[in-house]
C-alpha cells in the first residue's frame, strides 16, 4: 500500500497549491491513501469549512489539524459531521470531532489514521502517548487484521518529542510523521521494527517567508518584542511539501520512505512511483 502524507498547508498560497498539484500527484504516485494537514489553510490560522471540502475534492482521504483546529470557530460543527476530518486525540473527552478515523479503501482494504498532539512547548493537553497506545489496542495491523495501515501524524514542536514518539510506536504503525515546525526535515528514515519516520513534513506554501507568514511583520515581532505585529500569510509559489511511503501488505510496516517537495522554492524531490 502506499501512503501520501501532505505536510501543514499555510494559506491560499500552500491551499491553491495543494488543490492544483493533487489530482497529477495521484495519478503519478497512484497512492492508496492521501493525508493532509490543512489546520493552517484559512490564511494562515485554522480551517473553514469550504476549504475542508475543497481539499477532500481534490483527492484527500483524510484531513488533520493541530493547534489552530479552533482558530476557525464554524468548523467545530463540522468536526462532527466529516469523519475524514480529525483534530488531535488527545484533547479532553468531551471535545467535539474525532482523533482517529478508519478508512474504506479500494480493493477491500483499510487503513487507520490518527492525529495527535504534542506538549513540550504546546498547550497541555493529556498525553498523547497514552491517548494513542489506547487507539492503537483497538485494531491489528496486516494481513488478517483489522486494519491494513496506520498513519499517525504528531502534531509537535520538539523533535525530541517527535523521535521519542516515532521510536515508541516503533513497529506498530506504519508511519509516523511530523507536523507544525514547517521546515522539512532530513531524516525519513525507517526505525528498526519497521515503521517509517520523518521528524516533520514541512509546510505546503511559500518558503520565502518565516514559516509561511510574510518576512517584515514575523521579523519585527523578535527585533521590538511588542504585541500588535500582524502576521499574514506569504503569497508567493508554494512548495508542496510531504512524504511518500509503501508498505509490506502481509504487515503493514513501511518498504520505503521517500520525500516530496513539488514548485516553489525548494529542492525537487519526487518520489518514483
Amino acid at each position: 500500500m502506499k501512503l501520501l502524507f501532505l505536510g501543514d498547508v499555510v494559506g491560499r498560497s500552500g491551499r491553491d497549491a495543494v488543490m492544483a498539484r493533487l489530482p497529477a500527484l495521484r495519478a503519478a504516485l497512484a497512492p492508496d491513501l492521501v493525508v493532509v494537514n490543512a489546520e493552517n489553510a484559512s490564511h494562515g490560522f485554522g480551517l473553514a469549512p469550504d476549504m475542508a471540502r475543497g481539499f477532500l475534492a481534490a483527492g484527500a482521504d483524510a484531513l488533520t489539524l493541530g493547534n489552530h483546529a479552533w482558530d476557525r470557530r464554524e468548523i467545530i460543527p463540522y468536526l462532527d459531521q466529516e469523519p475524514r476530518l480529525l483534530r488531535p486525540i488527545n484533547f479532553p473527552p468531551g471535545t467535539p470531532g474525532r482523533g482517529a478515523t478508519v478508512l474504506d479503501l479500494p480493493g477491500g482494504r483499510r487503513a487507520l489514521v490518527v492525529n495527535a498532539m504534542g506538549r513540550l512547548f504546546m498547550d497541555p493537553l493529556d498525553d498523547p502517548f497514552r491517548a494513542v497506545q489506547a487507539e492503537l489496542a483497538r485494531h491489528r495491523m496486516g494481513a488478517g487484521g483489522t486494519i491494513h495501515a496506520a498513519l499517525v501524524d504528531f502534531h509537535a514542536e520538539a523533535s525530541s518529542e517527535k523521535m521519542a514518539f516515532g521510536h515508541s510506536f516503533d513497529g506498530k504503525v506504519s508511519l509516523v510523521v511530523g507536523t507544525h515546525t514547517h521546515t522539512p526535515s532530513a531524516d525519513h528514515q525507517i526505525l528498526p521494527d519497521g515503521t517509517a519516520y520523518m521528524t516533520d513534513a514541512g509546510m505546503c506554501g511559500d518558503y520565502d517567508s518565516v514559516i509561511g507568514m510574510q518576512k517584515g511583520g514575523a521579523a519585527l515581532r523578535f527585533w521590538r518584542k511588542m504585541p500588535g505585529e500582524r502576521l499574514a500569510p506569504a503569497e508567493g509559489e508554494a512548495t508542496v511539501c510531504g512524504v511518500l511511503v509503501e508498505t509490506d501488505d502481509a504487515t503493514g510496516l513501511a518498504r520505503r520512505i521517500e520525500p516530496l517537495r513539488v514548485g516553489g522554492r525548494l529542492s525537487q524531490a519526487m518520489p518514483a512511483a
